[in-house]
């Protein structure tokens, strides 16, 4: 059994709905489909998500915004009538929307969970109907019929250790399972969404409670590439990378999978394969426990904009039982959580992403550094992009750091930051924002 999942630009149209089903028909090991809200039809689109994320915002107890509203039910209304669906299910979305807005119209956060899991929701019931059109035993399930039991934070669910179980009953049915990404159901009844991208999420867990033989991630890509292609011209494409890899790479930035979506898979061994479903015969990349290094030590570089570095120094840091503890608690008391914490003798930094730093919360961690920790000097460092160099074979090699520092060098670009994990398959560098393209291709040349 596969389990596959088709993201947002997968299934952003008729057109692609139908590119879709012939992927489902060639391989009858596809028995459980999840899907993602349309996404982008062309370049300069809005993603459905997005509408729905504004007309949530737009909600009052007067009344929502209508213009965006009748966005969205286009948008089901072209896929519909391009496919020759009954027109019902175009009163079935806007009922579904109406009924959220007047329902959780003063519960702002459930509100904009069930707005923003409709996406999924509704393009779900969509490729169950058109399915069934063609002729295949199909059913449409809910998260909640399925067992995706997780916990109740609005915006970010977590799953429950018992959906597992619940999950696995799913084996048991006939036909072609259409699942909705996104989102689950609390104990409580509540629709709650996972972490923006959860349909990588969604489609991860479900491949592990299934047990599936491999979890099919279709995309718009034929394959992962090394570095963005964005930013580098015709870089190479990556046939085969290890789970840690992929972690590493989509924490900094690889935008390709979820960096909270490999979790459920990992811990059962299921392999991960991403592919293209505008040419599905392109064999892809596959994502696995282990491979072969093939005498490459470096497997991908990416990199994030949006950090800045705490600096904190105080003379005899060193000899200060429980400073790094302390300064870090301040952090979480605060609710944030930090990056990376590179550290001297007499001076520590600590990197955060900037969003962390909202409604008052720099100044408060300011203060209270300030006085409770009683140091000497304190800053922050902003418009910091950070840079990763991953690899499973960096920790055999000799000179890794060295071809990094010489070509940022050479390029002009100065450090910020170098910071490297004990597992040592990643590397990481922080820079300029305004430096982050050039430190990318001159890091690109020396490796690749």
């Amino acid at each position: 059994m596969k389990v596959v999942k088709f993201g947002g630009s997968s299934v952003a149209s008729g057109e692609q709905f139908r590119k879709v089903a012939n992927i489902i028909e060639r391989d009858s090991q596809r028995k459980i489909v999840i899907v993602s809200a349309p996404g982008k039809r062309y370049n300069d689109d809005v993603k459905t998500t997005d509408l729905l994320i504004t007309l949530a915002e737009s909600v009052t107890t007067d009344g929502y915004d209508q213009e965006i509203f009748n966005a969205i039910i286009k948008r089901y209304e072209e896929i519909v009538r391009d496919l020759s669906l009954h027109t019902e299910l175009i009163d079935e979305v806007r009922m579904s929307l109406e009924d959220a807005i007047d329902r959780y119209r003063h519960q702002q956060a459930r509100l904009l969970d069930v707005l923003k899991s409709s996406g999924e929701n509704n393009n779900a019931k969509l490729m169950a109907a058109y399915l069934a059109s063609l002729g295949y035993e199909v059913s449409y399930v809910s998260p909640q019929e399925a067992g995706m039991m997780v916990t109740d934070e609005p915006g970010n669910a977590q799953i429950l250790p018992e959906s597992y179980e619940l999950l696995a009953k799913l084996k048991e049915r006939s036909g072609i399972l259409v699942i909705p990404g996104f989102f689950g159901y609390s104990h409580e009844g509540h629709i709650v969404t996972f972490p923006r991208g959860g349909s990588d999420i969604t489609g991860s867990i479900v491949a592990a409670g299934v047990d599936a033989d491999e979890y099919e991630n279709f995309t718009d890509v034929d394959s992962i590439y090394c570095v963005n292609p964005l930013m580098v011209n015709n870089p190479c494409e990556l046939k085969e990378l290890t789970y840690r890899e992929m972690r590493e790479l989509a924490y900094s930035g690889f935008s390709v999978f979820h960096d909270e979506a490999l979790q459920p898979v990992v811990e059962k061994g299921i392999p991960v394969c991403v592919k293209n479903t505008n040419r599905p015969e392109a064999p892809g990349t596959c994502i696995v426990a282990e491979r072969k290094l093939n005498g490459q030590p470096v497997i991908g570089i990416a990199s994030d904009n949006g950090f800045c570095s705490l600096n904190v120094s105080k003379y005899l840091m060193n000899r200060e039982l429980g400073f790094g503890r302390r300064l870090l608690a301040i952090l979480e008391d605060e609710g944030i959580s930090y990056e990376h914490t590179p550290s001297g003798i007499d001076n520590m930094s600590v990197i955060i992403r900037c969003e962390r730093f909202m409604n008052g919360k720099e100044e408060r961690i300011m203060q209270r550094i300030r006085t409770e920790l009683e140091v000497d000097q304190i800053h922050i460092e902003r418009d910091l992009a950070m840079i990763m160099v991953v690899g499973e074979g960096m920790n055999r090699a000799v000179g890794i750091a060295a071809k990094a520092t010489k070509a940022l060098a050479e390029a002009g670009v100065n450090l910020k930051m170098i910071n490297q994990g004990s597992s040592e398959v990643s590397m990481m560098f922080g820079v300029e924002v305004n430096d982050v393209h050039k430190a990318v291709n001159c890091l690109y040349k020396a490796y690749f």
